[in-house]
């Protein structure tokens, strides 16, 4: 099976090298790389053209955000499976790709796995674990879903069931998951290891009035999914997520 991996930038000069880094040195083989750069100005392009020989597609140019750009992503990818890689974040080793793959033999059209947030400037400090195996459809209502950049998706689902709507800040993740998952109810397999390390610090981590925003979206699109909840629901997450904090995973 060939795997897109598509990798959205902007002015990231300082931690997209690793980010290329873990999938051009994957070891499965059949991989198209596509990065969507959205017009950086700050040393990004000369990074991508450094692995250009590696890359089989990129473009860089404006975009309406996070989402439209990778709705592009998907839009020129031709594999058989997608899998989203942001240029802040790694793959944990090499073999990532292939074992992902080999999960998709269970028959199923998407795989998703556990991450691990990392500090910034050290990948090897581990800073919160997210554990993806509590995941149920149940628990959309409470705003949980599993780690989106671990998440594998056969693109005939999105062809299906359409891609990220742009018309979310930040939780267009979420609301595709929640419309993939709970209301067309797309089969899903649990990978069982942390295949992604995520730098803190995100989108939807970085201030108060992020996740104000983020935790509103999650409401709506639990609502435009068929999905009764409301935003005390959503905040209970928070209790769960100081577990998080001091879990660790078996191994990385």
């Amino acid at each position: 099976m060939k795997v897109s991996i598509i990798t959205v930038a902007l002015n990231n000069a300082e931690y997209i090298e690793a980010c290329i880094k873990s999938v051009i040195n994957q070891d499965y083989k059949d991989i198209e790389y596509i990065v969507i750069d959205g017009g950086s100005t700050d040393g990004t392009i000369d990074i991508i053209k450094k692995y250009e020989d590696k890359i089989n597609l990129w473009i860089s140019e404006s975009d309406r955000g996070i989402y439209d750009a990778i709705n592009k992503g998907i839009n020129m990818s031709s594999g058989d499976i997608i899998g989203i890689l942001h240029s802040d974040d790694l793959y944990i080793d090499e073999h990532v790709i292939g074992n992902i793959v080999r999960e998709f033999s269970n028959d199923v059209d998407s795989v998703y796995a556990d991450m691990v947030y990392i500090e910034r400037n050290n990948p090897e400090k581990v800073v919160r674990y997210y554990d993806s195996s509590v995941f149920q459809v149940s628990k959309f209502a409470y705003g949980w879903m599993p780690a989106h950049p671990t998440c594998f998706i056969k693109k005939n689902v999105y062809a299906k069931y359409g891609l990220y709507k742009t018309d979310f800040i930040i939780a267009a993740d979420y609301e595709l998951l929640v419309r993939f998952y709970a209301k067309q109810m797309v089969s899903y397999s649990y990978f069982p290891k942390v295949i992604v390390k995520m730098r803190s610090g995100g989108l939807s981590t970085r201030n108060f009035r992020s996740n104000i925003i983020l935790n509103r979206e999650i409401v709506r699109a639990c609502r435009e999914n068929g999905i009764e909840t409301n935003i005390f629901k959503v905040y209970s997450k928070y209790f769960v997520k100081l577990f998080q904090l001091v879990k660790r995973p078996h191994q990385i």
